[in-house]
């Protein structure tokens, strides 16, 4: 196979499998998008004067070939071709002859993975958002079924004061609301096409790189060319930071599960075909699923790290380096999705035991709300609290659901406020269908369909 940096030497077969390394498997996620923003390049290439109308013909039929293939996972990458680039161009040549070596005019393999990220990026940051805003659905769906099942509030993981089950799903269910926020902030940064910037320093062709931008569906063309190369990674963390957002408060919502469920809690119940069992231990229902998004959670936060520690000390320009920083981000964007969707199955499994959760109550649990209606009536705060503190003893059993109940104020247990992320759900969807939306009909006007 012919590769696209070819001399007239062949690479020593130990550092051509180091180089190489595990692209050409990696970018198999990547071929489709690839041939998208190669339809969208041969369009501006023609419109430069470095095509023909029956050139251009030819070589959108081989990319839409291709795409479709690729769609149905019936694209093949070897590992001669080092990458998805290669297999692209080399498919080409061999089906459009001639017009197939001219596709790669005006255009470095650096702007051509950066295209084709972008592009396959973008339709994951809508299906995970999507996937996030179904979470936090659930959690609110969770959260207004149990408004009234009280739990003992924790701090320090030591009884502290009268909550509700309500209230903890309804805290998880906005924090994801707001983790959507920042993948939109990402897709913002993505919404640049780096076309055209070829391998940092732009081309001596009079490319449109607008036109190109449009082609793809982009809001704009990333201006400033040696920027649209050192991007590279640095757009990537900032969707991974969002990311290790998502994964942050899914662990932290697995964990409270665990916690929950254990026999001395009882607060809630996972469903039997959620759990493995032991290979020793007959009785054992075990929490798998939750513990592994726990543990995947710390893989997305590194990826991160990552991405960040590969690109801190890189000078200006293309380096190679930039290539490792691809199969972090595939992997963890594709872990936060899988680790979404097996949350959201569990938490719209749950099964509550109201009984636990009111066994669980003990009289200390009511000193706070003893000590500030001592405040109320006049006592300084200070001298109530010490009192209730020294007394706790004689405090008196209350009703937990009395308890929360009273707490009125916005967001208290009395007064969840879900149609707050009621409202910002629905704006989120707005944002994923219209951008969706958007796209979809652009990469079908490039695929003819």
């Amino acid at each position: 196979m012919a590769k696209l940096w070819g001399k007239d030497y062949d690479l020593d077969a130990e550092v051509e499998a180091f180089t190489v390394g595990d692209d050409y498997v990696l970018d198999r996620a990547l071929a489709e998008a690839d041939a998208l923003a190669s339809i969208a390049h041969a369009r501006t290439l023609a419109r430069a004067g470095l095509l023909t109308k029956q050139e251009l013909a030819a070589l959108e039929k081989g990319l839409r070939g291709i795409a479709k293939d690729a769609r149905a996972g019936k694209f093949a990458i070897a590992r001669e071709d080092e990458d998805v680039h290669t297999a692209i161009e080399n498919r080409l040549t061999a089906e459009a002859g001639e017009a197939g070596k001219k596709i790669h005019a005006a255009r470095s393999r650096n702007d051509q993975v950066i295209a084709a990220m972008r592009v396959w990026a973008r339709g994951e940051v809508f299906s995970l958002a999507s996937e996030v805003l179904s979470l936090a659905g659930a959690l609110c769906d969770f959260a207004k079924a149990n408004a009234d099942v009280p739990i003992v509030g924790r701090t320090h993981m030591q009884p502290a004061m009268p909550s509700s089950l309500g209230l903890w799903a309804a805290a998880y269910a906005e924090s994801l609301l707001d983790d959507i926020s920042l993948l939109r902030a990402g897709a913002e940064l993505l919404d640049q096409c780096p076309l055209g910037s070829a391998a940092s320093y732009g081309v001596p062709v009079d490319l449109d790189r607008e036109f190109t931008a449009r082609e793809l569906g982009f809001s704009r063309a990333q201006n400033n060319v040696l920027y649209a190369n050192t991007s590279r990674g640095k757009f990537e963390a900032a969707l991974l930071a969002a990311a290790s957002h998502v994964m942050l408060d899914l662990s932290r919502l697995a964990q409270d599960a665990i916690l929950y469920s254990l026999p001395e809690f009882g607060y809630i119940h996972l469903p039997r075909e959620l759990c493995s069992g032991s290979s020793i231990m007959p009785q054992k229902k075990n929490p798998c699923v939750l513990e592994l998004v726990r543990a995947k959670a710390a893989g997305v936060i590194a990826a991160e790290g990552e991405v960040l520690q590969l690109l801190r000390a890189l000078p200006s320009g293309y380096n190679r380096d930039h290539q490792e920083t691809k199969r972090p981000f595939l992997r963890a964007l594709a872990t936060t999705r899988a680790s979404v969707r097996v949350v959201d199955l569990t938490v719209r499994r749950l099964e509550v035991d109201r009984e636990a959760c009111l066994a669980a109550f003990t009289p200390e649990v009511f000193a706070t709300d003893a000590a500030l209606e001592k405040a109320a009536a006049g006592t300084p705060w200070r001298d109530a609290y010490r009192e209730v503190g020294l007394n706790l003893d004689k405090l008196a059993a209350r009703d937990p659901v009395e308890a929360i109940n009273k707490k009125t104020h916005l967001g208290g247990t009395g007064r969840l406020n879900l149609c707050r992320a009621g409202e910002l759900a629905a704006e989120h969807q707005s944002w994923i269908d219209t951008a969706r939306a958007r796209i979809e009909k652009v990469e079908r006007k490039l695929l003819g369909e």
